[in-house]
């Protein structure tokens, strides 16, 4: 009953690192969108991402039931603040839902862009 509990609780922990890494990446690439991008882009936006804790060996097929498939949204929404600068500011939430055994889980990771941000404001050289 031990093992079994203890395996379980890796398990779980993997899959919410994996879950956290999936964010992470997704949160990154948001910081290489221009304004446009941001407002041209489809909303929601889903995406899927595949996990198998056991791969494989060379040459043989994973199993159905081994892996995880993750499925993500984006959304992309006006940000909660009511200063003049709120039309230039969006709120993005990426959303990951799983099933672990007969468990449904979830991760969120928020974050405001703004449309003076950081890619406007980057420069090589010495001005």
């Amino acid at each position: 009953m031990g093992f079994s509990k203890g395996f379980t609780v890796i398990q779980v922990t993997r899959e919410n690192l994996r879950a956290a890494q999936i964010l992470e990446e997704k949160m990154e690439r948001i910081r290489l969108f221009t304004w446009q991008d941001i407002m041209a882009g489809a909303n929601p936006y889903t995406f899927q991402a595949q996990y198998y804790p056991t791969a494989p060996v060379k040459g043989q097929k994973a199993s159905p039931n081994q892996g995880i498939t993750y499925y993500g949204t984006r959304t992309i929404t006006d940000a909660p603040v009511s200063e003049s600068y709120s039309g230039d500011l969006k709120l993005v939430t990426f959303q990951l839902t799983w099933t672990s055994g007969n468990v449904q889980r979830k991760r969120e990771m928020r974050t405001l862009v703004s449309h003076y941000g950081m890619r406007n404001s980057i420069f090589f050289g010495a001005q």
